[in-house]
């Protein structure tokens, strides 16, 4: 769940039965990566409530685990699954911490860093900046400059907000003596620079079943086996998705 959170996938429709006893999800019909970060993002259309939207998985999380206990209270006294629930949220919180802290190329997680990532999160969504590819971009910012230049920047309609930000994060690099090659190379195997964006599985789906042309498979299936390399003549694959994109319907048959 930490991972889903910090990588930006959308599981769609975690109900009990698509989680199972070992800590496995099932039923990936109707995920979708982060485009435009929208902590909200439902990708399952027959979802209307948003039950199973972005921002509620690890609550999902929690409550199928919950439906799990009761169901092995016979088992169990509901102390004893009191106690093993209690376990899930500081796990899930440790390991997401974890996971942005090395997103951010930080050595080390301060209690600051909560505000730093919250505040980032909320500018990226109101500026409707691509997740994946903003934090791809994050590796190439020094430590000497605060990010006012360059393409990460102009990511963003609210300039002053990311410069305001980007000098926190400067900051916060230059406290911890942050060397900028050594953390550009650990952030580049963090943050991809390819993921499955709907738009892409739509066109080849399409190439397959109309034109029985699978190279369009083949090829992503090449860029998604090493998605955190560049793969020079691949670009496009990475370029933020095209506005006919934002309008596509995943449902659990997808």
């Amino acid at each position: 769940m930490a991972k889903w959170q910090a990588t930006g996938f959308a599981h769609g429709v975690l109900n009990t039965d698509n989680m199972s006893i070992l800590g496995l999800t099932l039923d990936y019909g109707p995920f979708g990566f982060l485009d435009d970060y929208n902590a909200a993002l439902i990708c399952n259309h027959s979802d209307r409530g948003g039950r199973y939207a972005f921002h509620r998985q690890p609550n999902i999380g929690s409550w199928n685990l919950h439906a799990l206990a009761e169901a092995l209270l016979p088992l169990m006294t509901e102390e004893e699954a009191k106690e093993a629930l209690a376990a899930y949220e500081p796990a899930l919180v440790a390991h997401y911490r974890e996971l942005m802290q090395s997103k951010l190329g930080l050595a080390e997680w301060r209690s600051e860093d909560g505000d730093l990532v919250s505040g980032l999160l909320e500018i990226m969504q109101a500026n409707h900046v691509d997740y994946t590819n903003f934090f791809r971009g994050l590796g190439g910012v020094t430590s000497a400059s605060d990010g006012r230049k360059g393409l990460l920047r102009d990511l963003f309609l609210d300039r002053p907000a990311f410069d305001d930000w980007a000098g926190r994060y400067r900051q916060r690099l230059l406290s911890e003596g942050s060397k900028d090659a050594e953390r550009s190379t650990r952030m580049n195997k963090t943050n991809p620079r390819f993921v499955l964006r709907n738009y892409l599985a739509q066109t080849a789906i399409t190439l397959a079943t109309e034109k029985r042309d699978f190279s369009e498979i083949d090829r992503l299936l090449a860029l998604l086996r090493r998605p955190y390399d560049d793969h020079p003549g691949m670009e496009r694959y990475a370029e933020a998705p095209p506005d006919w994109s934002k309008h596509l319907v995943v449902s659990c048959s997808s």
